[in-house]
């Protein structure tokens, strides 16, 4: 399973659940952050939304419609364990 961080720099929101997805350890991903000002079809979609976060069930860099499926924003107070609680009922099913 990959998860998908849709970022930009100097977001300290998408800085602090970065820091916290690194941190979990007992749930396997592949985490993969895209910095939305390097394309503008990202930055249209989520210039007021970051962090955004999709769980994509495709390996590989090439994206397939309908492979990547957003998950809800997690609060900024979330802790770790939390995280990977929420985390564990998505990649789940």
């Amino acid at each position: 399973m990959r998860l998908i961080l849709y970022s930009k720099p100097g977001c300290h929101l998408c800085e602090g659940l970065q820091e916290k997805l690194e941190q979990i350890q007992n749930l396997s991903f592949e985490l993969e952050i895209r910095d939305i000002t390097t394309r503008e079809d990202w930055f249209a979609a989520y210039e007021y939304e970051v962090p955004v976060l999709y769980l994509s069930n495709h390996r590989g860099t090439e994206e397939k419609e309908g492979s990547e499926k957003p998950l809800p924003r997690p609060s900024p107070r979330a802790s770790v364990q939390q995280l990977e609680q929420m985390l564990r009922k998505y990649l789940a099913n």
